[in-house]
């Protein structure tokens, strides 16, 4: 993504949140950060670790049946290894969230000891849920409270406001409205934010994102693109994205008047099916 593909969010939007959030951290006593395991990196705002400061985390590699799965366990590996309480879950499914309540009790062990020591035992254990914009929150929480109490829908910034949803076993969880940063710093962050639909296609130039996705692919994943695509690997070699759209349209019939390939159509194409795992399990980012 361009210097003027870099998107930009609304910084007001964002000082709300962060306030709101602040606020609430104080009705808590731990947070359940929900990240994208095909971007394990690039989905998890910088401004969390400020916010949050050292109420205690449990990292959620949610969507983990769309990632590469050893990506994913090295990833876990890497997060254990400095310190983090850190699962894979697919929160559609169900995969991974039956050790949530286990993990997170765990992860406030000395906390539960010293309510027990006062007399306080049973006491509600309130986790706040937070992460970017389409990252799955709502759905966990829909998932762990068994029913459709959180507005999900698959596209960014539905849930508004502070809900607070009880899971049984004497556990609360504390739903709050997705946001990504002001500006990010480093273009290929809202690239991959743009990929996996956590940025709006509408504020994005989607013929270069798809390009853009198909050099990853290319260099990362060449058999799974073209399995999905019918190419072949020579091909790929050495070909830019729009180059590479161009042959995804013209293998997929995607021409319009005059045998001109409907670029934009295939970009829709190719960006649906990496959100759908139709190319295949895919992470775009990997340890170290």
């Amino acid at each position: 993504m361009s210097e003027a593909q870099t998107v930009q969010w609304f910084p007001g939007h964002m000082t709300r949140t962060r306030r709101q959030m602040e606020k609430s951290l104080k009705l808590v006593d731990a947070v359940a950060e929900v990240a994208d395991a095909r971007i394990p990196v690039s989905s998890r705002n910088p401004e969390l670790d400020r916010i949050l400061q050292n109420k205690p985390r449990i990292l959620l590699l949610n969507k983990c049946d769309m990632a590469d799965p050893a990506q994913t366990a090295r990833w876990l590996a890497w997060y254990r290894s400095q310190g983090w309480a850190a699962l894979a879950v697919d929160c559609k499914t169900g995969k991974g969230l039956g050790g949530f309540q286990a993990a997170v009790r765990e992860l406030l062990k000395d906390k539960i000891a010293a309510w027990e020591a006062k007399g306080m035992r049973g006491r509600v254990i309130r986790v706040m849920v937070c992460g970017v914009p389409n990252v799955g929150k709502s759905s966990l929480i829909n998932r762990l409270a068994r029913g459709s109490r959180a507005a999900v829908e698959d596209r960014p910034g539905v849930t508004r406001g502070n809900q607070w949803f009880s899971i049984g076993k004497g556990m609360e969880l504390l739903d709050t409205p997705g946001v990504l940063w002001p500006k990010f710093e480093d273009p290929e962050v809202g690239e991959r934010l743009a990929f996996t639909g956590a940025v709006k296609d509408e504020v994005v130039d989607t013929e270069h994102l798809a390009g853009r996705l198909l050099e990853f692919l290319r260099d990362q994943y060449p058999d799974a693109l073209c399995a999905r695509y019918r190419l072949e690997r020579p091909e790929l070699e050495g070909q830019p994205g729009y180059v590479l759209l161009e042959l995804v349209g013209r293998r997929r019939g995607m021409l319009v008047s005059g045998g001109e390939i409907h670029t934009e159509r295939a970009a829709a194409a190719v960006l649906d099916d990496f959100r759908a795992a139709k190319i295949g399990k895919i992470t775009l980012e990997q340890v170290g």
